[in-house]
């Protein structure tokens, strides 16, 4: 459509040296600009930074609410100059579209795969490859390949729709990845030097073949899982199929793609074992006897509590589920970072802010009677059964009133009382709370030693080492 495009503005711009109305030329600006913009557009989205600049700063010099005034003389040779630009744009895309279709020699017949034949290969992933992801893997470089998956990777996005799968490219997903701060999430501890040398080739996953001397039969193309199952060495195995695709097989690209669509179906159509991507289900928690005494306490599960108060938590769980993704993403954090115990210090500042300095100087936001909650625990590191929070209502009173510097409300009064009461349920909504705003910055494997946990009848705390906590208020 691009090359079509170059051709029209290429005419309508030559036309502007004959006599033609004054209305042509205002077309002519408009349609520049509109076009221009477009077409930056388009390069902006294949991570063409020059041709991006080059259309977009067109599109400003032809735009017609601010006139350039240059004069007709001048206008004439920018109408020739541009023109011709785009005529030279024209041939550079169609000699570069000719030679990637035509120019190789045909692929033997024989080496065109089969369905339950030649192109199932076994990989010890344990199932990790979702079963709506096709993984581009390469043994051997194909450079006009990698071109396309990095440059335009809207060529495979209408077929992989079409197909009802996501087209997965390692090096731009930890890209990805590492852009969305996932694995910064993952392991805060992580500076952006660290994070930049994290790399990954379109190789990884072939060190899982069960077979290693498969990898020879495997030089460029996609993956897709078909079915899980139990290996002689008692661990899961997946059974992955394999499509070669290669710019240099002399069959047109969007041919390729198309046998490998329809092989796909057919072989789908063959397997009922296909994966599903699984969901943890929360509504299978039980019954559980409630007594009107202990009411706050028998009901408390952080777990459970993203259940119960879904409003409260539903924000934060869409965002930690993005973080975590699904699939080849979640697995590649697996296996490129696995978190430990490296703490950081909890700073609590003269100004009541909670910074952890060696997460990159992260800061846990609170409200004020969440923060006055989690303060309080964090002074009883014995821990505090809920049953016993009547006995902590003035010391909250005097922790929250330190963090307003201003009388307190009989609305805050009343909140206050209301935390400390253990028949009702809202120091179970501040403990969610306090573990939200920890989940919601780092994953659950370190945050859990930040927030308020603990058993059922038992006393309450936050296990951080106080070694760890630094009181700039003292």
């Amino acid at each position: 459509m691009i090359k079509i495009m170059y051709l029209i503005l290429a005419a309508m711009l030559l036309l502007c040296l004959a006599p033609m109305p004054y209305g042509y030329f205002m077309l002519v600006r408009f349609v520049m600009m509109v076009a221009c913009g477009w077409i930056a557009y388009q390069y902006y989205l294949r991570q063409k930074k020059e041709a991006m600049w080059a259309f977009g700063i067109l599109a400003l010099l032809f735009q017609p609410i601010y006139k350039i005034a240059l004069g007709r003389i001048i206008w004439n040779i920018v109408d020739v100059i541009v023109g011709i630009f785009f005529i030279v744009l024209f041939f550079i895309e169609w000699r570069k579209g000719k030679e990637e279709y035509v120019t190789y020699e045909p692929i033997p017949q024989d080496n065109e795969l089969k369905p339950e034949d030649s192109n199932i290969f076994e990989f010890s992933l344990e199932g990790k490859l979702d079963a709506k992801e096709l993984l581009y893997v390469a043994s051997e470089e194909d450079k006009e390949l990698t071109r396309l998956l990095e440059s335009e990777p809207e060529i495979f996005k209408k077929w992989s729709q079409m197909i009802g799968f996501r087209i997965i490219y390692l090096p731009l997903l930890i890209k990805k990845l590492k852009d969305k701060r996932v694995l910064q999430y993952r392991a805060p501890y992580l500076n952006d030097v660290e994070l930049s040398e994290i790399t990954i080739g379109n190789d990884f996953l072939l060190q899982y073949l069960d077979n290693p001397s498969d990898k020879e039969k495997i030089k460029q193309g996609f993956i897709r899982t078909e079915d899980i199952h139990r290996g002689n060495d008692g661990k899961d195995k997946t059974t992955n199929r394999f499509y070669p695709l290669s710019s240099k097989s002399g069959e047109p690209l969007t041919d390729q793609l198309h046998r490998i669509g329809k092989q796909i179906s057919l072989e789908k159509g063959r397997h009922d074992r296909y994966l599903e991507g699984q969901t943890q289900n929360f509504d299978d928690w039980g019954d559980t006897e409630i007594t009107p005494a202990n009411f706050a306490d028998d009901n408390f599960s952080p777990e459970k509590q993203e259940k119960t108060i879904n409003e409260l938590m539903e924000e934060v769980r869409e965002r930690v589920s993005k973080l975590r993704q699904r699939g080849i993403a979640e697995y590649l954090l697996e296996q490129l970072i696995h978190p430990d115990d490296r703490l950081s210090r909890l700073v609590i500042t003269n100004d009541w802010r909670f910074l952890l300095p060696d997460y990159n100087n992260m800061e846990i936001k609170m409200e004020p009677l969440v923060k006055a909650v989690y303060l309080l625990f964090l002074r009883h590191p014995e821990g505090i059964a809920f049953k016993e929070l009547p006995d902590y209502r003035e010391e909250l009173t005097k922790i929250y009133s330190q963090l307003k510097s201003s009388v307190l409300t009989d609305r805050a009064i009343q909140s206050i009382e209301d935390v400390t009461n253990p028949m009702l349920n809202s120091i179970n909504e501040k403990c969610a709370r306090i573990r939200s705003a920890f989940v919601g910055q780092f994953d659950d494997y370190m945050a859990r030693h930040y927030y308020i946990d603990g058993r059922r009848g038992e006393a309450k705390k936050i296990i951080l080492p106080r070694d760890l906590v630094v009181w700039e208020t003292d």
